[in-house]
């Protein structure tokens, strides 16, 4: 069954997921990561993705005495051929905040964020950095709430960050901080530095008390083009985990009863959103699912939303994924990486919108405190280890012109996977 599918999603995308290479969408001057259609272009050439979250850098960073965990995580980044990595730049209110209250800044942690990108650059790992949260783990929405109600604002959910006009200056306001900083290590301003691979508006925005879509569509809107004001370099995205909408009804069966008030065409339909982002849990998502349901799940989805950012003439990066091993054993979580990688690597080849995927999460030896079952450390996973250095390998194998639409390797590739239904 799962071979099968496998080998189905990538004949499939053969038909339906077309080559859409135009002019680059975003600036490429300086190095800077753009758009060419429906991929990704670094230094103008195609640029496939295959990395890690590592959402703890700059709270880790804070603290000199943990600080070695932050460039050990980019070395091995760099020796497990792993190109992406994606982080927080925000922690909002509480204990060692970035933002202490609104448009209030810790320097040492703007300072442990300098060093993040500093010792990203120097180990050749780009980043996404993501600006607020949608959940209240280091402050996010309800945090701006609170300070907006601090200010005598009438609030009455922690969805009136996406509506009320106070919280969402707040919002511009970090957005401003953030993007106009100037690294003490580097020297260079946030906005100028290449390292930066685009920035994220919010990770997993939702706003469940409009389903319609329209709240979330308007503040995705408006931030989008308030980022793009300030700086014109970077991509940006807008963190939605991919639930669809309204706007195409016949792809809500996908989103297994789930209704967040985001819409995966809606909102990556935005013009200054230059490309689609989805998350999968499929563990979460769906309850009670044995390994082959789950799988067959994520392939439907990475190809359905593969499928859909190619019509919307973006790319497509799986910015989360991961199985948990508080449920499942090591052998099951290796066999559930091993079909997102495959999947992903078959609609890659095929000259398809999927770029990559980004794992949750990577984790270093003695971090025990930051364990949420979800965790990959190298030295203690050596066989999941294997498995994404090998998807590197095959990411790499893409990064050059030559072999980005290679008839003679694409059906090298239909011979490879038809071999797996026997």
């Amino acid at each position: 069954m799962q071979n099968k599918t496998i080998c189905n999603l990538f004949l499939l995308s053969l038909l339906l997921l077309k080559p859409c290479i135009g002019n680059a969408k975003t600036s490429n001057n300086g190095g800077f990561a753009s758009t060419s259609g429906t991929h990704f272009v670094m230094k103008g050439r195609p640029f496939y993705t295959n990395g890690f979250n590592a959402y703890w850098m700059m709270y880790v960073a804070g603290d000199p005495i943990m600080r070695y965990q932050v460039s050990n995580a980019f070395q091995q980044a760099n020796s497990y051929g792993l190109n992406v990595v994606r982080a927080w730049a925000f922690s909002d209110g509480g204990y060692r905040a970035l933002q202490i209250s609104p448009g209030n800044y810790d320097e040492n942690m703007f300072k442990a964020l300098d060093f993040v990108i500093s010792e990203a650059k120097k180990n050749g790992v780009y980043l996404i950095l993501s600006l607020a949260n949608n959940w209240e783990e280091y402050g996010g929405k309800k945090q701006y709430v609170q300070w907006a109600k601090d200010q005598g604002q009438w609030l009455n959910s922690d969805d009136d960050f996406f509506r009320n006009y106070l919280t969402k200056q707040f919002y511009k306001n970090h957005v401003n901080a953030v993007l106009t900083r100037k690294n003490s290590i580097t020297g260079v301003m946030y906005k100028d530095d290449p390292t930066i691979f685009a920035w994220e508006l919010m990770n997993e925005p939702r706003c469940q008390s409009d389903n319609s879509g329209a709240t979330l569509q308007n503040w995705i809107s408006e931030m989008a083009v308030y980022v793009k004001s300030i700086d014109s370099n970077h991509m940006l995205e807008a963190g939605l985990e991919g639930f669809y909408g309204h706007l195409r009804p016949d792809r809500r069966r996908y989103n297994i009863g789930y209704e967040v008030g985001s819409d995966f065409i809606a909102n990556n339909q935005i013009p200054q959103i230059d490309f689609t982002t989805t998350h999968i849990y499929a563990d979460e998502w769906i309850n009670g699912a044995d390994d082959n349901a789950e799988t067959t799940f994520l392939q439907s989805w990475i190809a359905s939303h593969t499928q859909d950012a190619g019509s919307l003439g973006k790319p497509l990066m799986i910015t989360e994924f991961g199985r948990s091993s508080k449920q499942f054993s090591s052998a099951q979580r290796d066999a559930y990486y091993r079909a997102t990688y495959t999947t992903i690597y078959a609609l890659a080849r095929s000259g398809g919108a999927c770029s990559g995927a980004l794992f949750w999460q990577f984790l270093g030896q003695g971090m025990d405190n930051f364990r949420d079952g979800y965790e990959v450390v190298f030295q203690d996973c050596p066989s999941t280890s294997s498995i994404i250095s090998q998807q590197s390998r095959r990411i790499e194998s893409l990064n050059n012109p030559l072999t980005m639409f290679d008839t003679k390797k694409l059906e090298k590739t239909k011979d490879y996977l038809g071999g797996m239904l026997t």
